[in-house]
């Protein structure tokens, strides 16, 4: 691999633990770059090496505060007047995409904007893993990896060796992802049926199918007040299950969403760094989906298919 033509990685602020080890996955060395803050809040990033020619990527999740958003904004402009040759904004986690439509009148589809402005402030492609909903990857016009949790999960899952396995979907939105699991392993799936009150609150659940007797395994896209992973487990203890475990690749984990956790009838929830977690919790474990990001990134900048590492 020439110079001229070797790959940089960069990272934001907000990401820099995971940006670390998918550098140190990628064989290469993290890029320098300096945040200048001013008093009033403003920054500014600059990257302290050239750029000029290379394939770059900037590695940014976009949780709150907005800031993290802009920040990552920022680095691609300045990578696209430094003259850099490809720029890949990889996202581990795509902030704003539960705003994927028009759900209700007068409201933002907050998921396209933020397309819009990735695109505008030039990334030339978008990584990204577990995205709310697939079709996001439409709201651009540049090339869109969107890789899968499941590829660190099921094996990790497998490793279990639970008997009576069950795969459950803590709503109907996550039937696919839960039959794409079973599938996998071979087991049967159990559908939550929620309705919520409003954003975050849930104010009824119904358990579609069998869990007496049985290990379940619940997979989700992310958990953020934790409201509905807690529920749906306490309704399956009550139905009779052995045992109940959570997956969920973003771990948002706003509010009190440590607390219900430690409190639940949870077993365990396994979750992705894609977001760096607040404060340690006896119940929750980390598996780093770094190896999958520089996996990809390596295929990415050697012009090679991907397809080969999905797992579903």
């Amino acid at each position: 691999m020439s110079s001229k033509l070797s790959p940089k990685v960069f990272s934001c602020s907000q990401s820099t633990e995971l940006a670390g080890k998918i550098a140190t996955a990628f064989h290469v060395k993290l890029g320098k770059v300096k945040l200048q803050n001013f008093s009033d809040g403003e920054f500014q990033p600059a990257f302290e090496e050239s750029v000029r020619g290379r394939r770059i990527f900037i590695i940014g999740s976009t949780i709150a505060p907005a800031d993290n958003l802009m920040e990552l904004l920022l680095m691609l402009d300045a990578a696209k007047r430094a003259s850099a040759r490809h720029i890949t904004a990889v996202m581990p986690y795509f902030g704003w995409a539960r705003q994927d439509r028009k759900d209700k009148p007068r409201v933002a589809i907050g998921a396209k904007m933020i397309a819009n402005l990735l695109q505008s402030a030039g990334a030339t492609r978008i990584m990204t893993m577990d995205l709310h909903a697939d079709q996001i990857q439409g709201f651009f016009e540049k090339p869109v990896d969107h890789l899968y949790a499941s590829t660190i999960f099921l094996p990790y899952i497998k490793d279990l060796k639970l008997p009576e396995l069950v795969i459950a979907s803590p709503d109907m939105g996550g039937s696919k992802r839960a039959y794409a699991y079973s599938k996998f392993l071979e087991c049967d799936v159990v559908i939550c049926y929620k309705q919520r009150e409003k954003a975050n609150v849930i104010s009824t659940m119904e358990l579609i199918g069998d869990v007496k007797g049985k290990n379940v395994v619940l997979v989700d896209d992310m958990v953020d007040t934790a409201g509905t992973l807690v529920k749906a487990a306490e309704i399956m203890i009550e139905r009779g299950a052995l045992s109940v475990r959570a997956v969920a690749t973003h771990a948002i984990l706003s509010g009190d969403a440590h607390k219900k956790i430690e409190q639940s009838q949870l077993h365990e929830l396994v979750v992705s760094d894609t977001i760096p977690l607040k404060r340690e919790n006896n119940k929750i474990k980390v598996v780093s989906c770094a190896p999958l990001f520089a996996h990809v990134m390596e295929k990415v900048h050697s012009n090679e298919s991907i397809s080969g590492q999905f797992l579903m």
